[in-house]
């Protein structure tokens, strides 16, 4: 079982290799509380993203409106599990053609509650 499934609930599923997706990883290069985070995205659908967090165990609080914060840790976990490594302008570009990018006003108001992720579809 590795590290993230351990993590979460270690009575929780075991590690899968994912089909095929169009998953998108930055570096890990910001830092937060000590560790150094990257992040998560999708450029076709959040819908796909979340599928693919939740079967790589990623636990929603990581998710902030358009993507998921990863703790660097996780990160090899997840390009195994197919996630395509991109430098972080690159995966800015693909999420802004995608129509999926948030403004930070969008999405704090998503993760504050006030807001549900599928409703910023087309801005």
């Amino acid at each position: 079982m590795c590290a993230i499934h351990r993590s979460i609930d270690p009575t929780k599923r075991p590690c899968v290799t994912l089909a095929p997706v169009t998953i998108l990883i930055d570096e890990a290069r910001w830092w937060h509380r000590g560790r150094r985070w990257c992040h998560l995205v999708s450029d076709e659908s959040l819908t796909e993203l979340h599928e693919f967090a939740d079967a790589s165990g990623i636990p929603r609080r990581g998710f902030q409106g358009d993507h998921y914060d990863i703790p660097e840790e996780y990160r090899d976990e997840l390009i195994a599990a197919g996630a395509t490594v991109v430098e972080s302008r690159e995966l800015l570009r693909r999420l802004k053609s995608a129509g999926l990018r948030l403004t930070p006003a969008q999405r704090r108001a998503i993760t504050n509650g006030a807001v549900r992720p599928g409703d910023h579809a087309g801005t």
